[in-house]
């Protein structure tokens, strides 16, 4: 044949569809259906079909008609896998699964007829640019099975054979290793051990009190103010101005402006004398009288400035119940009323234990306690008898650099001069970290026997101070036998020298609730916290009232916030 002849014979191939054409003439195409791979080459609809312009990207080259045809002599050519035998059907390749033949990549297409539609030529559409299914790729199989294939691990060159490593421990035990091994748990178990020792020894070395407590006093404040402190009530209000000893700046009073009972509680409230007399009154050019003062029926031997102390002082009575401002001398009348309210002559124990549930004030200078003085002064006047001190607390806020109200101090006063305090020796505090004590109510403690006493608050686990009663107390101060009072030397007698142990704690002792404001004896020290006033000063009390205007304002609006509110007080004594 000739090279035109040739080139004739081989004719272009129509376009390659994927499915079979449905829309070609049974008559035409009849002989196709015999041959399964006939509709893959078989030629497209005539011109002016909706299908002839469908182009298959995948089609073969035009130069090829059918794979199975030799293009020069137009003869079959079988095509047999390896190892397969002719007429068997095709063995897929390793790893291929066979799957069934469909006519279309979307599904079978129903008879929808001879002529072509818009549905028909849409899905032959998609099926043309339709991406082929994904086949996982991996490095050692490009198989198209769907199940996850088992990879051989590469080994690393640089790894020795497990077999050949040298492993002596296996066959050789190192002697110290099993005492290393006993060693370790051995310290551990003794640590637990005496940790377990500390907690029970520790636990058995806190001293209680043992035998029975008979209740003296149990006060919950229900009553109404003149029940409370009426004849037949539990309390009883002293009535001064002198500053009692400290040269306190407020006078406490008998009104119910100043101390009364509401809703169950006590309250304790400062207020200003001047909304009484007067602003002008208070610095000068007046005379203030306290009608009720109590100074002789309270305390008459124990005020500083007293020379007398078996009869009536005049001297110490008129400073104690009296004032007169005068701007020439810088004397005022005190600034400030509040209370004391006491229990003397009303309940008293000696030996027991003391629990007081309140809410300290809130504000600049003010300084509650809750304390306790001797019936009487069987060792002579203050602090020879002693004094209790189950919570004392500065009004001032946290950032107040001399503990504020965020702390409470418990301490025993003691001495055996007048002017020789040995409080320094027996004193402690415990603080709030996060709050302060003017938040809420808190449980101020006492526990006190022959052999110990103890002030916390809220838990013995806070104890502010834990003393034992095991040697005297004038062997605890450490007293010099000379002491210089002026001039004058004194040598120092042991006003305790017939007591126990436990002198001069070892008398009845009554208790006593009071706001104090301000002071001259150190408790508010002298440059701290912007203090108005020095304690050594004439006009001490007349610079804390100038200074109003900075001190007032923190004690609140509303008479809570700057008040000492009780909510209980319970007293018992061994019996």
């Amino acid at each position: 044949m000739s090279a035109p002849d040739y080139k004739d014979a081989i004719k272009p191939p129509s376009p390659f569809y994927l499915g079979e054409n449905s829309k070609r003439t049974k008559d035409k195409h009849q002989h196709h259906h015999s041959n399964a791979s006939v509709s893959n080459y078989s030629p497209p609809s005539t011109a002016g079909t909706a299908a002839s312009s469908i182009v298959n990207p995948f089609s073969p080259p035009a130069s090829v008609i059918s794979f199975s045809i030799d293009p020069v002599t137009n003869a079959s050519m079988p095509v047999v896998a390896p190892g397969q035998q002719e007429g068997q059907e095709p063995i897929p390749r390793h790893g291929v699964n066979s799957l069934p033949r469909s006519t279309s990549y979307y599904g079978s297409r129903p008879n929808t007829g001879d002529g072509p539609s818009r549905v028909t030529s849409g899905i032959r559409l998609r099926e043309t640019f339709a991406a082929p299914p994904a086949r996982p790729m991996t490095a050692v199989s490009t198989s198209v099975s769907l199940a996850p294939s088992k990879t051989t691990r590469m080994r690393s060159t640089m790894l020795e054979d497990p077999s050949t490593l040298d492993k002596p421990w296996v066959t050789t035990k190192d002697p110290y290793a099993r005492i290393a091994y006993f060693l370790t748990y051995s310290v551990a178990f003794l640590g637990i051990a005496a940790s377990a020792l500390r907690c029970y020894f520790g636990y058995k070395s806190v001293p209680l009190i043992n035998g029975n407590l008979c209740m003296v006093l149990d006060e919950d404040f229900t009553s109404d103010t003149d029940t409370t402190f009426g004849p037949n009530g539990n309390w009883v209000r002293e009535v001064q101005l002198g500053g009692f000893g400290n040269g306190e700046f407020e006078m406490t009073t008998s009104s119910t402006n100043n101390s009364y009972t509401s809703n169950g509680y006590l309250y304790i409230t400062p207020t200003l004398t001047s909304n009484m007399i007067g602003a002008d009154a208070v610095l000068n050019g007046y005379t203030y009288n306290l009608t009720d003062c109590t100074y002789n029926s309270t305390n008459p031997m124990t005020y500083p400035g007293s020379s007398n102390t078996t009869g009536f002082d005049a001297t110490a009575y008129y400073q104690a119940c009296g004032a007169v401002s005068n701007s020439t001398t810088g004397t005022i009348i005190n600034p400030i009323q509040s209370a004391r309210i006491t229990t003397r002559n009303k309940a008293s124990i000696r030996y027991g234990r003391v629990e007081v549930r309140a809410k300290v004030p809130r504000g600049d200078w003010l300084w509650p306690a809750i304390w306790m003085l001797p019936v009487n002064n069987t060792y002579g006047p203050w602090p020879m008898s002693g004094e209790i001190d189950i919570m004392e607390s500065r009004g001032n806020g946290r950032s107040y650099p001399d503990q504020g109200i965020d702390y409470v101090r418990g301490s025993l006063n003691w001495g055996p001069l007048s002017f020789l305090n040995a409080v320094s020796k027996t004193f402690g505090w415990w603080t709030q970290r996060r709050t302060d004590y003017g938040e809420g109510f808190h449980t101020y403690a006492l526990e006190w026997t022959e052999s110990f006493l103890r002030i916390y608050v809220d838990t013995r686990l806070h104890y502010m101070l834990e003393l034992s009663f095991n040697e005297p107390f004038f062997t605890r101060g450490n007293f010099p036998a000379v002491v210089q009072n002026g001039t004058e030397p004194i040598v120092l007698q042991n006003p305790w020298i017939n007591g126990t142990n436990a002198t001069p704690f070892d008398q009845p002792f009554y208790l006593i609730l009071n706001l104090a404001v301000g002071g001259t004896n150190g408790w508010f020290p002298d440059n701290a916290g912007n203090k108005p006033w020095l304690d050594n000063s004439k006009t001490a009390m007349l610079d804390f009232a100038k200074a109003q205007d900075s001190w007032y304002p923190t004690w609140g609006s509303d008479g809570e916030s700057g008040s000492f509110i009780v909510d209980s007080v319970k007293m018992w004594e061994i019996c």
